[in-house]
């Protein structure tokens, strides 16, 4: 496992859970956006991982202090061990929450069936018509359009997400996405924050009147639309 970083403690990351965060290095996609370059480019996270055995044995010292544990990344599911990770942390007792964009839907469908996930969030990068743009170019909507069927059709409990940016989200990317995500349980915005260090950049915040817009052009197909961050 390439463990790029672990938070001990979490009151955000985990809805309703004491969490710990574990941090796994390497993504297939370059939002630009996105704030943990470290993470997700390559050349930027070899030589600093943690080890397994570190993590796992922080976890069972933490055992009835701790609820869950969220694995986000990067991309986690890219990992093949993977599936062997968290089966260790469920030994132990914990919930698991899984972050994922939803490219890999083999990996998601053999997790889901195994029962091993008890939440999943999704991120949603945009309406389909723009998705490879606001990912630097992947070419991934069809493997994300199984992932979206796959929680849809799921026992686990789930979020889709989508961090917002000018000039990439607008209302009608928004209405796009709702059209997509018809019915989904609860779906999130979350504003773009310049944290300094981004992948590429050229992207700004919304103000709060404009993300209020997006929210409501997601409501009539998502009720539980939610704002989240602000």
């Amino acid at each position: 496992m390439r463990i790029g970083g672990m938070q001990k403690l979490t009151l955000l990351d985990y809805p309703g859970k004491v969490a710990c965060t574990v941090f796994l290095s390497g993504c297939n996609l370059r939002c630009p956006y996105c704030h943990n370059p470290d993470l997700v480019l390559p050349e930027r996270s070899r030589g600093a991982e943690i080890p397994e055995a570190e993590v796992l044995a922080y976890l069972e010292r933490r055992r009835g202090k701790l609820d869950g544990v969220c694995v986000t990344g990067g991309e986690p599911t890219l990992q093949p061990e993977l599936p062997e990770f968290l089966e260790k942390i469920c030994d132990l007792g914990y919930a698991i929450k899984l972050d994922t964009n939803g490219t890999n839907p083999g990996m998601l469908k053999s997790l889901l069936h195994n029962g091993i996930l008890d939440y999943v969030a999704m991120d949603i990068k945009n309406s389909p018509r723009r998705y490879a743009e606001t990912c630097g170019g992947a070419d991934i909507l069809s493997g994300v359009q199984e992932s979206v069927l796959l929680l849809q059709d799921s026992l686990a409990d789930y979020e889709f997400r989508t961090t917002v940016c000018r000039p990439l989200h607008t209302e009608r990317e928004m209405e796009e996405i709702g059209r997509w995500l018809k019915g989904a349980k609860r779906y999130f915005l979350q504003p773009f924050v310049d944290s300094g260090s981004l992948v590429s950049g050229g992207v700004q915040a919304h103000t709060r009147d404009e993300l209020a817009r997006l929210r409501q052009a997601v409501l009539p197909y998502i009720p539980n639309t939610q704002l989240r961050g602000i």
